[in-house]
């Protein structure tokens, strides 16, 4: 009875986690739209404006790397379906993530090059890019492991908690970089970084880190459900 009843707390806790992740994330987007879109201008990829393309390399990345990614880590809480079906979504997810963060760079590079600013310079991108690549490389891992041609029962079982414990360290990863990047953007703004656009900034910073922590803390509660 007392295991029963312990298992019913840890598991409204682990819906609460996931329903505050689910909300924070949504926060974090709405937030970021309204930085983007109302104070710097818009999103457009082949703009004349070199600030537009930069746009697209903020929103591609959280929303791909960090909320889907994120979303993706819950897939197996959140979905109610069978074990095969919950994998699939949760690898499908993460490529959407991967094909989100080559747009994203993409337009970063592109917005470089045409106001000839050097790449790869800044903690951000040194961060970002670790974060990236190691990402794909996660991904390539676990399909094989797990997916196609998948490995013995035994070698997937030792692999899982790595599996896990990479994924966890690389969604903090993620909003590590998100985190240096809008404060080297506000560095960028100068004397624009004041008033409601530096609140807004801000706000969105925190409400990624929180997403961050609401979807850590509704897996670390899902292995005891």
């Amino acid at each position: 009875m007392d295991t029963n009843a312990s298992r019913f707390v840890i598991r409204r806790s682990t819906s609460g986690f996931t329903v505050g992740a689910h909300l924070f994330g949504i926060l974090s987007l709405i937030l970021l739209l309204v930085w983007l879109l109302h104070y710097r201008g818009g999103l457009d990829f082949d703009s004349d404006i070199s600030e537009r393309i930069f746009n697209v390399h903020p929103f591609m990345m959280f929303f791909g790397l960090i909320f889907i990614a994120g979303e993706g880590m819950m897939a197996y809480n959140t979905i109610a379906a069978d074990k095969p079906v919950q994998k699939f979504i949760h690898m499908l997810l993460f490529l959407i993530a991967i094909c989100m963060g080559i747009v994203g760079i993409n337009a970063v590079l592109k917005y470089h090059n045409k106001d000839n600013i050097e790449d790869f310079y800044s903690l951000h991108s040194w961060v970002g890019i670790a974060t990236f690549s190691l990402f794909i490389l996660q991904w390539l891992v676990g399909f094989l492991l797990f997916m196609f041609p998948k490995g013995s029962p035994g070698t997937r079982a030792r692999a899982l908690p790595w599996h896990v414990c990479v994924g966890r360290t690389l969604l903090y990863m993620a909003i590590c970089a998100a985190l240096t990047g809008l404060m080297e953007r506000a560095t960028f703004l100068k004397d624009q970084y004041y008033g409601n656009q530096a609140r807004t900034i801000n706000f969105t910073g925190l409400s990624i880190l929180l997403f961050g922590i609401f979807v850590d803390l509704s897996l670390v509660f899902a292995r005891y459900v």
